[in-house]
């Protein structure tokens, strides 16, 4: 019976000289020293910033008007939610890359109507109003080209939009019903009744956000807010988390990519970052298995380093 070659990068040869004494306790005691003496000493020179959540609620009271403006592109079908596509609505493309696109596959299957489930059922679930319950029949009695008409007519009044006494104020009379849908919306948004009238459209348990979440990626002011905590697309900035959530900060190899092109400047750039880590988190995992990666560290002597004490003794 032959012997069994040796596989350099899969076989270890047997130790056969001498073992010395390590003292895994000590080690380990002076590296947790070490490493909280650091996370102290860093954390009271740097500091994080340990920003409240922002809501709808917050979003309305600070920039009334471009809340406003942002419920009046959900409600003509313009916001970018209303026009992303899968898995959302059939608004826009797909994301992906060549034959491979997984949204496409997958459909729309967390279906969102921007103008029903932004602006309409939350203001129907408002307590009885006679102006809003008249504009609201007015709007769903309303012909398609109805709705364009007026639309259109707010549209073109929007830029003059002003914001006085809690009301929201656009100069023109021939919006019909849309003037009152979005005041009343931006008033239920300042009193905080949006954000929960949108997380308990699913069900008693309000905790999926994905709606006020969306809602808040249309507006201006969640970006302006990124912007000036260095947080913004084009920046390279990254936030510990705030309050009990998890944080961003495990999030800083996905946002690497976005700095640099293709993923950068391609239309489905999402797509492309999240094959990118499946990739290389496939890669991670299946390194023991992969001839010649999983000999890199033998190749270059990373353990001798580890364990230089032990070599330089040797060699003596």
């Amino acid at each position: 019976m032959s012997k069994k070659a040796y596989r350099p990068d899969v076989d270890a040869p047997e130790w056969k000289g001498r073992y010395v004494p390590y003292d895994i306790i000590k080690e380990g005691a002076i590296a947790l020293l070490v490493v909280s003496i650091l996370t102290i000493a860093l954390a009271v020179i740097f500091s994080s910033p340990d920003e409240k959540a922002i809501t709808i609620k917050t979003w309305s009271n600070a920039d009334p008007i471009d809340f406003a403006q942002t419920a009046f592109s959900e409600l003509n079908g313009t916001s970018g939610v209303a026009g992303y596509g899968a898995p959302y609505n059939s608004g826009g493309p797909a994301q992906g890359w060549g034959f491979l696109s997984p949204e496409k596959w997958v459909g729309v299957h967390i279906n969102i109507n921007t103008a029903t489930d932004f602006v309409l059922n939350p203001l129907l679930a408002q307590p009885e109003q006679p102006a809003l319950t008249t504009a609201l029949t007015q709007w769903k009695s309303a012909s398609s080209a109805t709705q364009t008409t007026w639309s259109n007519a707010y549209s073109n009044a929007d830029p003059k939009m002003t914001f006085s006494g809690g009301v929201v104020k656009v100069p023109t009379n021939s919006a019909g019903p849309v003037p009152v849908l979005i005041n009343d919306l931006t008033m239920m948004a300042r009193s905080g009744a949006l954000d929960q009238a949108l997380v308990t459209q699913n069900g008693f348990y309000t905790t999926n956000y994905t709606k006020p979440l969306l809602f808040l990626s249309d507006g201006s002011y969640l970006e302006s807010v990124a912007v000036k905590q260095h947080l913004g697309g084009d920046q390279w900035g990254m936030m510990n988390e705030t309050g009990s959530w998890p944080g961003q900060a495990w999030l800083w190899l996905y946002t690497f990519w976005y700095q640099i092109q293709p993923w950068s400047t391609s239309a489905s750039g999402d797509f492309l970052v999240w094959g990118t880590m499946m990739i290389l988190t496939a890669l991670l995992v299946l390194v023991p298995f992969i001839p010649g990666l999983r000999s890199i560290p033998r190749r270059l002597k990373i353990y001798r380093i580890i364990w230089r004490e032990h070599y330089a003794e040797q060699e003596r």
